[in-house]
C-alpha cells in the first residue's frame, strides 16, 4: 500500500514499517547504522565517519530521485519513526525498463524479517509503478544474509561478475541477480489462493 507526500514522494506502509523520504534530520539515525563495519561489510564504501558523510549520502539520494535514476526509501517503524536503514532502485534505466535495488538495515533489526518486509514493498512499487520489468541485485559472494532474502523473494541467480567492482581497495566479484514482472506476477498469484 502506498500514498503520496505532498511533494510527491510515495510512502510505502507494510504491517510495521513506514517507508518515506529521507531528510537531513534524518542524519544522527543514519550515521548510527552506516558507521557501523558490520552493516557497510558489503556495502562498497567503508563505514561513516561523520554527519558530513552521511549529509553527502542524503544529497545523493535526492540526486538520483531529482535525475530520475533512482529512488531510495529510509525504513521507519510506524511506532517511533526513526530511520533504521534504507531501500531502493539505482541506476534506472527507463528504456529497458530495469533497475537494480540495493538496501541496509542497523544490525539491532537484522534478523526480524523487517529487511524482507521493506524489500517487498518496494519490489511491488516498482512493478506496479514505475513500470519495471525487470530488478536486477549485485551481491557479493560473502554476503549469505543478502543472498538468502533475495531468494526468499524469487530473485534468481544469473551468474557470477568476476572482478566487477573496485571498492574499500579492492576488487570483488559479484552475483548478478534478477527478478522480472513476469515472474513476480506468477508467484504474487500463488500466494493469494
Amino acid at each position: 500500500m502506498y500514498s503520496k507526500q505532498t511533494d510527491d514522494f510515495p510512502v510505502l506502509q507494510t504491517e510495521r514499517l513506514l517507508l518515506r523520504e529521507i531528510q537531513n534530520e534524518d542524519a544522527l539515525d543514519i550515521l548510527e547504522y552506516l558507521s557501523d563495519k558490520d552493516v557497510m561489510k558489503y556495502y562498497g564504501m567503508d563505514p561513516f565517519q561523520s554527519l558530513e558523510d552521511v549529509l553527502e549520502e542524503v544529497a545523493w539520494y535526492k540526486s538520483i530521485r531529482m535525475k530520475q535514476t533512482g529512488i531510495r526509501w529510509g525504513i521507519t517503524l510506524k511506532e517511533n519513526g526513526k530511520v533504521l536503514g534504507s531501500c531502493g532502485f539505482l541506476n534506472w534505466d527507463k528504456r529497458h525498463y530495469r533497475t537494480e535495488i540495493g538496501y541496509e538495515l542497523h544490525k539491532n533489526y537484522w534478523g526480524k524479517g523487517l529487511a524482507s518486509e521493506a524489500l517487498r514493498a518496494v519490489v511491488q512499487y516498482g512493478f506496479e509503478h514505475m513500470r519495471l520489468e525487470r530488478i536486477q541485485a549485485l551481491i557479493e559472494p560473502p554476503n549469505l544474509s543478502s543472498l538468502s532474502l533475495l531468494e526468499k523473494h524469487g530473485f534468481l541467480c544469473e551468474g557470477l561478475l568476476r572482478s566487477y567492482e573496485f571498492t574499500c581497495g579492492k576488487m570483488d566479484d559479484l552475483y548478478m541477480y534478477s527478478l522480472i514482472k513476469k515472474d513476480f506476477n506468477v508467484r504474487r498469484a500463488q500466494t493469494n489462493d
